[in-house]
């Protein structure tokens, strides 16, 4: 009977995994390349168990992932068989379900924020015009729609919080999503792991309390990087034994995809947000010099994309590359993250201020310029560059020599392309070996467990 229950667990069955995705509008190609890693992981340990995504775009979702399940925040009936709209998003790929799911999301979520805004504006307009000096009332607080994901972990056998860079100032919002969630998984107990995760910074003093309370119960901590994330963990008082340094699980992804020749394209990528200020002097200067390094050296551009999010990075991006030839035409909006690395493995060189394209550079032995504008994104590349043990070289934007220091990167990174190539390529072997002995612990977690009814 033991026997049997073993090998019944083993496959899965009866196992319902939950993952917490930090971008619930699937529109960044490094968080869908974790997923697809965690995904097939997943599977591949539990061929029987149900694993579903939290997402705010569940048709999307199965059309990316068709062996994953769509849960979302204010899912009714979370578990529940997919849709019929579900089933048919698998079939048609997200090339087609993509369009009309962010436009149904942007008419239900978007635009009632731009109308809420514009009806405050309105009234200040009026109150100044008619010579009332009372305040406008302060907009409430969006309560979060919390139903869905709640209800979902109640009856989970683990809840996965998938990596990303969410857990600092800079993302407060989903850092206290992902905070919450956690906190209920460990009240009706359900075992609860975090893989790749990026943390920091994060001074913000209530954060950081309600980070003391929750880190605390998680049982499995996996890091991306060994520089920030113990340090910050540490001084919250998280102990050590719960606590790994794995790499980015996306890593593998790109690493399968790896060419066998050296590129010859120069590959570009800026993200201007509000995590990454960048005027437009600057830009402009990372334009010319790029430009001007691939000119030299007879090189295509590649226009790269991570962030679609409001077009983040082709907004900034696609500027900076026009009237240049030659070049290349950027990935299409709604492609596999594959795309995108094979896409990447064109380049002998990449610049990026786009965090994840770098890890899909250097998991192929390509070297990178990477751009940053701010403590969180200096964190970031020093602890993927830290990771992979050079091949990469952060260009500080603020820097008041910007052009010459950076065309002297992209040569020095451009002259060491061969010489890197395979130490690059062996840091990101030993990181997926790492990343997936990290999973059996979560693995672990599960199959240990005592079974719970339900």
């Amino acid at each position: 009977m033991a026997e049997a229950e073993t090998a019944t667990r083993a496959r899965g069955q009866d196992l319902r995994i939950l993952v917490e995705n930090s971008e619930y509008w699937l529109r960044n190609n490094g968080d869908l390349a974790m997923m697809q890693v965690t995904i097939d992981r997943l599977r591949e340990r539990w061929p029987a168990a149900r694993i579903a995504v939290l997402t705010d775009a569940p048709a999307l979702l199965r059309a990316y992932f068709p062996n994953a399940e769509a849960i979302t925040v204010g899912d009714k009936a979370p578990w529940s068989p997919s849709t019929l709209v579900e089933r048919a998003a698998v079939i048609a790929g997200p090339q087609w379900v993509g369009p009309p799911m962010l436009a149904w999301l942007r008419a239900r979520v978007w635009f009632p924020q731009k109308a809420r805004g514009a009806r405050r504006r309105a009234l200040i307009r009026w109150r100044a015009l008619i010579g009332d000096d009372t305040p406008a009332p302060p907009t409430p607080p969006r309560k979060p729609v919390t139903r869905g994901s709640f209800a979902a972990v109640e009856s989970a056998s683990l809840l996965l919080v998938m990596g990303g860079g969410y857990l600092a100032d800079v993302d407060a919002a989903q850092t206290r999503r992902v905070f919450n969630l956690i906190e209920h998984a460990h009240r009706h107990a359900v075992p609860v792991a975090m893989v790749g995760q990026g943390m920091g910074p994060l001074d913000d003093p209530v954060l950081r309390t309600r980070a003391t309370e929750v880190l605390s119960v998680v049982d499995v901590i996996a890091l991306r990087e060994k520089l920030q994330g113990p340090v910050l963990l540490e001084s919250l008082d998280v102990s050590s034994d719960r606590v790994s340094v794995t790499g980015d699980d996306a890593i593998e992804l790109a690493y399968r995809i790896r060419s066998v020749g050296l590129g010859a394209e120069i590959g570009l990528c800026l993200r201007v947000a509000g995590y990454s200020p960048i005027s437009d002097d600057i830009q402009q200067t990372v334009g010319a010099v790029v430009r001007e390094s691939a000119r030299v050296r007879g090189a295509a551009l590649a226009p790269l994309i991570i962030a679609e999010y409001r077009r983040q990075d082709r907004r900034s991006t696609l500027p900076l590359v026009r009237g240049y030839s030659p070049q290349t035409t950027p990935p299409g909006k709604y492609v596999a993250p594959e795309v995108v690395a094979e896409r990447v493995s064109r380049c002998r060189v990449v610049v990026t201020g786009a965090y994840h394209l770098a890890v899909f550079a250097l998991s192929q032995g390509i070297p990178v310029v990477a751009l940053t504008a701010s403590q969180y994104y200096d964190d970031k590349f020093l602890g993927l560059c830290d990771m992979f043990g050079g091949g990469m070289q952060v260009v500080d934007l603020r820097e008041p020599n910007l052009e010459g220091v950076l065309s002297c990167a992209i040569a020095e990174a451009w002259d060491s392309a061969s010489r890197v190539r395979e130490s690059l390529r062996e840091r990101a072997r030993a990181q997926v070996d790492t990343s997936r002995e990290g999973f059996e612990r979560v693995y672990h977690l599960v199959e240990n467990r005592r079974p719970a009814r339900r």
